[in-house]
């Protein structure tokens, strides 16, 4: 049995990876920690919290460090995840300062909770603190470069990247410096349920719904990568119940597309399986904005070192993926209509 805290967990990637645990492991606890800003929603989780003693959520920050001690101490965390942060690039080039507080700071607590913590055990080689991060630590690439692995150096080019960089550096310093049981993982894109409507694939699905524009940055042809969210959850699996102390992963979905096909796809699939939403074609609504400062050409990963050391692979093609994001997008207003206000803050 483990008993594993989840941060962020309430967020897109944490409560998509929240509900996966609760599945596929029966025998753990799970403790989910979240803020509960404007990404955070509790209904992400209404599957399982509630529904079992073996699951308790806790609003809070992963900067208070005193909550953190006392939650390691009261549920006796062996395993921790750790994805409370804050990731839009947006946000974070008008609003730098609450990026480096949470995903610098954040992670500083938590690693200086879980080090004191660890200190005291008698089996230090049964904990785990696994930390998640982004390929976007790693820069730009250009249309013919070799896709990102873990021998890249780090190139961010965001407050939020950088911050996300900086995070990455402490959890590689605590594990060279005191041996804390640590992995990294960087992921690519992430797309699925539960995904918060100002990122690109939620957001161009729920204007298509509300007869809203849809605005592509520049000319649409920056490329990404991108990583159904369940597939995502599988790796973590993998890469938390691993030896491979100290490692750093990179996982992607082997699926690069530009923005505007992107957009261009998920209009015509809507088109086929819907008709009630007000503008048709959907590709109508495409209207191109400003660039984004220091918008990142492309992101590409080559995910071969968990593929070869933890036996992983993506079982959900790009295809099947979107079209079952598409469909629960659908299916779920209730979900993200009231979110849209949200968005707008």
């Amino acid at each position: 049995m483990v008993n594993l805290l989840i941060t962020g967990g309430a967020g897109f990637i944490g409560s998509n990876l929240s509900n996966y645990w609760f599945k596929n492991n029966p025998n753990d606890n799970l403790i989910i920690l979240d803020k509960l800003t404007y990404a955070g929603n509790l209904k992400n989780l209404d599957n399982i919290i509630n529904s079992s003693n073996r699951v308790n959520f806790i609003q809070g920050d992963i900067c208070d460090k005193e909550l953190i001690d006392s939650i390691l101490r009261k549920f006796s965390i062996s395993h921790v995840f750790n994805l409370a942060a804050e990731s839009h690039v947006d946000r974070s080039i008008a609003s730098p300062e609450i990026f480096i507080k949470t995903n610098v700071m954040g992670t500083l607590r938590l690693l200086e909770s879980f080090k004191e913590y660890w200190e005291e055990k008698s089996n230090p080689s049964d904990y785990r603190f696994v930390h998640i991060s982004t390929d976007e630590v790693y820069g730009s690439l250009r249309q013919n470069e070799k896709p990102f692995d873990e021998k890249n150096p780090y190139k961010p080019r965001s407050p939020y990247s950088a911050s996300k960089a900086s995070s990455d550096h402490l959890v590689k310093a605590w594990f060279d410096s005191y041996k804390l049981p640590c992995i990294i993982s960087n992921c690519s894109n992430n797309y699925g349920p539960y995904h918060f409507p100002e990122k690109l694939i939620p957001l161009t699905i729920i204007n298509i719904l509300t007869g809203k524009n849809i605005p592509i940055y520049g000319s649409g042809m920056n490329i990404r990568d991108w990583l159904y969210v369940e597939d995502h959850c599988r790796a973590l699996e993998l890469i938390i119940k691993s030896n491979k102390i100290g490692e750093s992963f990179c996982i992607g979905g082997s699926n690069e597309i530009s923005n505007i096909e992107l957009v261009k796809l998920i209009c015509n699939h809507i088109d086929k399986v819907s008709s009630s939403h007000p503008i048709k074609p959907s590709n109508k609504l495409i209207t191109f904005i400003k660039d984004r400062k220091g918008h990142d050409f492309r992101y590409s990963i080559n995910s071969s070192k968990i593929r070869k050391d933890l036996n992983w692979k993506p079982k959900i093609t790009f295809e099947k993926g979107i079209k079952e994001t598409i469909n629960w997008y659908l299916k779920n207003k209730d979900w993200w209509e009231p979110l849209l206000s949200k968005n707008n803050n």
